[in-house]
């Protein structure tokens, strides 16, 4: 996973981007002559624009501040909003209308090119998140995967965001920590509403949340998570402001935090775990089908029923299972596939002796990968990337890989987790590398924050079945790049890509399907070879995020039908370099833009191409 904000996260923190079809080609609207009064009232217009999105923008982080703090905006890192009270939630809806009407009536008529992109792109946000509000999704507070506690642990903790480096930082998230007890509050009020009207989560994603609590619960402050910056304080700030903040901090952890946590755990414990249900699909709850529905638009961006995708997924399946097989045989395996997974995951041969062997895998493969990259990709405006290890105080939490965005100045970071060797293995190295990094979200990313004509809210927002699916896309592009040379890591790529199939078909049974957890967790052992403790894991996030997953396959999917469509219509006059760069130039898009996007790139060079001499 890289770091921008995720799918769950986004949906509560920010828009979530809608699924309608565009009515008309961009490019052809791109393409239309605009003379005199035309052409200077569209300039007006775009201009107009643009300054009603950058005060939106700034707008937004004012009302949504944690947005602004994992953006590495510190303007509003001593705000901690309520924004599960009925009132919050009544300003946002207030908040779209509003910006929705204000851009509306400008309308889109004489705009062209990125002007009438970021137009429709805004509009379809704001009545998408006018239509999710019908959803219950504030009754649903709190699971193991994610809570208010969660955050707020992970705020303070001095390992994520929220900065702790001065004085100033120190004091904003003392005044920030004082919203913590109202939220939780909310939460627990939020959910007693939920089960008087039957919206309560499954059990599975409840029943480890008294644990969780427990760990983050402690008598004294100084034995709390969140006592770490106080021990991790910047040696530069004065003796006396280190007393002075040491001991603010222990009254906010002993009298606001602690209480608080203390109150949300003995709720969810005596109260809240006897109300949750035994089935695990969204599809269960009170119009459950059109919920799911909506988030299926939402990752999909088509109108594909869920029947149909979970029918697709099972037969893409079956497709993979084919050419693991096949390539079993290319390594002269012999044995089932379960077997042959367990071997991959288990044998010897497959792991890395110390730190520095992983962290020199991953620098040889950007440096080959790096090599290759001119034949597939045109020069593009990127930052630079690093490969480190993971620090300590992060290493328990954190994924084997991960992607950290650049700031404005500085590289991306891939982060390699080398805590516990035994989660990694080399034939997942290659894979792993051109998702996280290059060509995958290191460069897409990269390359967006750097569109700095863009509208603040296209430049740092999240379209996730196009980013994620271009880091599927990239691991498809290992070949090209000269890597998927031994079959155990094509297997691995074969794997993984059969593991986010699956995903598909679980998270398709269980929201519509009406299959239970352990229904989808015997689909994924049988299926995947993964064993029992993966296949609930991966289980349980699909039944805590419904239609997430199709976002990753439906994004990927489209990539590659598109690069398919291009090389169809154009034949000898395709060029993967300038397909890419197309793909791209514009950031991260809502599917059917990008769509419509390349089908006018291929109409344009098919019109500028020579004509065939005639005999």
């Amino acid at each position: 996973m890289h770091s921008a904000l995720p799918f769950r996260a986004a949906r509560g923190l920010a828009w979530v981007l809608a699924a309608l079809l565009l009515a008309a080609p961009l490019q052809a609207a791109a393409q239309a002559p605009a003379r005199g009064d035309a052409a200077r009232q569209a300039h007006d217009k775009a201009g107009q624009l643009q300054r009603l999105y950058a005060d939106y923008w700034e707008a937004l982080l004012r009302r949504n501040p944690l947005q602004a703090t994992l953006q590495g905006q510190s303007r509003y890192n001593d705000h901690l909003p309520n924004y599960l009270s009925p009132a919050f939630r009544q300003q946002n809806r207030d908040f779209t209308a509003e910006w929705l009407g204000k851009v509306e009536a400008l309308g889109e008529d004489g705009l062209h090119g990125q002007d009438l992109v970021s137009y429709r792109i805004f509009v379809r946000n704001a009545r998408d998140a006018l239509e999710g509000e019908r959803f219950p999704t504030w009754m649903l507070p709190v699971t193991r995967f994610s809570s208010p506690a969660t955050l707020v642990a992970m705020l303070g903790s001095g390992a994520s965001a929220q900065p702790f480096h001065t004085v100033a930082d120190y004091e904003a998230w003392a005044r920030r920590a004082l919203g913590a007890p109202a939220l939780f509050d909310q939460a627990i009020a939020n959910m007693r509403e939920g089960m008087a009207a039957g919206v309560v989560p499954p059990r599975a994603l409840v029943e480890d949340v008294p644990q969780q609590l427990d760990a983050l619960i402690r008598p004294q402050a100084e034995q709390t998570l969140f006592w770490a910056p106080i021990i991790d304080m910047p040696a530069d700030i004065p003796a006396a402001e280190r007393e002075r903040l040491a001991a603010e901090y222990r009254r906010l952890i002993d009298t606001r935090l602690m209480p608080a946590y203390r109150r949300l755990r003995g709720f969810v414990a005596t109260e809240y775990l006897a109300a949750t249900r035994a089935s695990a699909g969204l599809g269960d709850l009170p119009g459950g089908a059109q919920w799911y529905a909506y988030y299926v638009r939402q990752s999909t961006a088509t109108a594909l029923a869920p029947d149909d995708i979970h029918r697709s997924g099972q037969d893409e399946v079956r497709r993979l299972h084919g050419e693991i097989r096949g390539v079993m045989k290319q390594a002269r395996f012999r044995g089932s596939m379960a077997k042959f997974f367990r071997f991959m995951q288990h044998d010897a041969r497959f792991g890395f002796a110390d730190e520095a062997a992983v962290l020199e895998r991953y620098r040889m493969l950007q440096a080959q990968v790096e090599a290759g990259m001119p034949a597939l990709f045109p020069p593009l405006q990127q930052a630079g990337l690093e490969i480190r290890a993971v620090e300590p105080h992060r290493a328990l939490s954190a994924p084997a890989l991960a992607w950290g965005r650049p700031d404005e100045n500085g590289p991306g970071v891939l982060y390699v987790n080398t805590h516990d060797l035994r989660r990694h293995r080399s034939w997942e190295a290659e894979a792993l590398f051109l998702h996280e990094g290059l060509p995958g979200h290191h460069l897409q990313l990269s390359v967006q924050q750097a569109l700095r004509d863009l509208p603040a809210f296209r430049r740092y927002g999240g379209e996730t079945a196009f980013t994620e699916g271009w880091g599927l896309y990239a691991e498809s592009l290992g070949e090209e790049l000269g890597l998927y040379q031994d079959p155990y890591p094509r297997l691995g790529r074969l794997h993984n890509e059969l593991v986010r199939v699956l995903r598909v078909v679980v998270d398709t049974g269980l929201h519509s399907q009406g299959w239970t957890r352990q229904q989808a967790i015997d689909y994924l052992v049988q299926n995947a070879g993964i064993s029992t403790e993966d296949a609930i894991a991966e289980t349980e996030r699909c039944m805590a995020n419904p239609g997430q997953a199709l976002a990753y396959r439906f994004g990927m999917m489209k990539l590659a039908e598109l690069r398919q469509r291009a090389h169809a219509a154009l034949g000898e006059r395709f060029d993967l370099r300038a397909f890419h760069a197309e793909v791209l130039r514009d950031g991260a898009l809502p599917l059917d833009v990008l769509d419509a996007k390349v089908d006018a790139w291929i109409a344009e060079r098919q019109e500028s191409a020579p004509e065939s001499p005639r005999p």
